[in-house]
């Protein structure tokens, strides 16, 4: 298994598959009204890729917040690699690359991240403008 950083001529075209792949939850990225937004935030953030030969079978998204945390919006491992701990290891990319910064999931799975013996701090809600 290979994990390194996603570049957008190499892998985009395998990320954009998989994300379509995994059905309409996941069409807010790849719909076309919304696809070319999103991937300019995959090469703009801190992307990820998990490759097994030429199988692109994960990948994972973070932003940085200036230095104070690092925040994983973004975490997807096909079906047929799930239980192999890809997506843990997606995450310890990011907390080596960081070291020094405390690493947050932004999360919809929360029994994954329990699972994973991740603590909670706090959830996440929308801001709406009033």
């Amino acid at each position: 298994m290979n994990f390194r950083r996603y570049e957008p001529v190499q892998d985009e075209q395998k990320l954009m598959q998989l994300i379509h792949n995994e059905g309409e939850d996941w069409s807010c990225y790849w719909a076309e009204a919304f696809a070319g937004q999103y991937k300019k935030a995959l090469s703009q953030s801190i992307t990820f890729v998990a490759y097994e030969g030429d199988v692109l079978c994960g990948y994972s998204r973070s932003i940085d917040d200036c230095g104070f945390y690092i925040y994983i919006c973004d975490l997807l491992v096909h079906p047929d690699y799930r239980g192999r701990n890809i997506g843990r290891r997606l995450m310890n990319c990011v907390t080596q690359q960081y070291p020094e910064q405390t690493v947050y999931v932004m999360s919809d799975v929360d029994d994954y991240y329990i699972k994973q013996g991740f603590r909670r701090e706090g959830s996440v809600f929308e801001v709406i403008a009033f």
